[in-house]
């Protein structure tokens, strides 16, 4: 018996598939080139009443994250279940918890500090209306200001405050969050985010923009409403393009 098998034998099928699927967002992170060596965060709900998440084990990268490494914690950030190691970084459950204890239909919540993020969450005002996948983020996204490396407790109320009922959000000076319903619509929130910031810090380096009309702005926006559900038709895709490079995400 595989270790994954063990573990998997020992929980039960819904959070086993929540557990592949939060290891398959780690490794396109690490795919897309989003990720920070060890030092952000993404985590999913397990299935149950219990208020019990998983989060990365603190110190491994995220192209080695697999289903079984992943460790359980509680919303206090006490480990239920080791994974690959007995430790989660602090600063990811300061922001992780917030939103799962704020949002009950927070299924997943993702946080990066890929550079484009990161840029954009430093200009002045944001995500700019400069393409048309950045005008079906704008009735999306919320702001938080930074206030340091997210270690102090209090800072879990101001978060939540701030993001409210929107599914992503600029950290200022820090980087983006994505929230879903699930893993798959959380990972397609952030897509949308961190596309757009790229076409974003291109287009600002060619110098003056061109914008498009308000009516055309206004019009995006009303589209975007469904924007979540892209998830369903994106994550399937995904999934696919792991399994065909080999990955041992799901072990």
């Amino acid at each position: 018996m595989t270790e994954a098998t063990a573990r998997q034998s020992t929980m039960s099928q819904g959070e086993w598939e929540v557990r592949k699927d939060l290891a398959a967002a780690y490794r396109l992170v690490a795919l897309y080139g989003w990720e920070d060596l060890v030092f952000t965060h993404l985590s999913a709900r397990v299935p149950g009443p219990e208020h019990h998440f998983l989060i990365n084990p603190y110190g491994w990268l995220f192209d080695e994250i697999t289903a079984s490494s992943l460790v359980k914690v509680d919303q206090d950030g006490e480990i239920v279940e080791g994974g690959a190691t007995n430790r989660v970084n602090p600063a990811g459950f300061t922001i992780h918890s917030a939103v799962h204890m704020a949002r009950e239909e927070a299924g997943a919540v993702l946080h990066l500090h890929a550079p484009d993020g990161v840029a954009v969450s430093a200009h002045k005002d944001g995500l700019l209306p400069l393409s048309q996948t950045a005008m079906l983020c704008l009735q999306h996204i919320a702001f938080h200001d930074y206030e340091g490396v997210a270690l102090n407790l209090d800072e879990r109320e101001r978060l939540t405050r701030d993001l409210g009922d929107k599914n992503m959000m600029l950290l200022r000076n820090h980087g983006t969050l994505s929230v879903g319903r699930d893993v798959g619509e959380a990972f397609t929130y952030m897509y949308f985010l961190m596309k757009a910031a790229e076409i974003q810090v291109r287009t600002l380096n060619q110098g003056e923009p061109y914008l498009p009309s308000q009516a055309a702005i206004d019009t995006t926006a009303e589209q975007s409403q469904q924007l979540g559900m892209a998830s369903k038709l994106t994550w399937p895709a995904l999934l696919r393009k792991l399994e065909r490079m080999g990955s041992d995400y799901a072990s």
